[in-house]
């Protein structure tokens, strides 16, 4: 079998590889992408040597912190993050999950303080078997990083 790339290279920016297929849309919403006002490409259940099938995110002119990156963690640990100069990668993020997330996700407890007060969201993250966990710091109530993910 041949393999053909099926997205153009980037000049300037980020690249987000290795997506598991379905989740390239989450992430993009999630993590307010789309609102850079950059050129984003986006390539959604592309085939894959190694997954099967993948997302991936090209952002351009954008480059993720590798605070973003682990943040990133959550939904794809085994995505790469690689920053791109002139076409060539000059940084691979590495991910790991992050400790604490703050200012991206709403708690899911209506009654939270966060909702009503001018404060930013913050979450400690502990991974527990195979699900992630997150509890809020306001409330100190525990959710699976499926439901704080589902909550505007």
């Amino acid at each position: 079998m041949q393999y053909t790339r099926t997205v153009e290279a980037l000049k300037q920016g980020t690249v987000i590889d290795h997506i598991p297929a379905g989740h390239g849309v989450n992430i993009l919403r999630l993590f307010k992408l789309a609102e850079t006002g950059e050129r984003i490409t986006v390539g959604l259940n592309l085939s894959s040597r190694h997954m099967g099938a993948k997302d991936i995110i090209k952002v351009e002119n954008v480059a993720l912190t590798e605070e973003q990156a682990n943040e990133l963690a959550l939904f794809a640990p085994k995505a790469t993050v690689n920053l791109i100069d002139n076409f060539e990668v000059v940084k691979k993020h590495k991910l790991e999950l992050p400790e604490t997330i703050e200012g991206i996700f709403a708690c899911p407890n209506s009654n939270c303080i966060s909702h009503t007060e001018p404060v930013k969201s913050f979450f400690y993250v502990k991974a527990q078997n195979k699900d992630t966990k997150m509890q809020c710091k306001y409330c100190e109530k525990v959710f699976s990083k499926d439901i704080v993910a589902v909550v505007r």
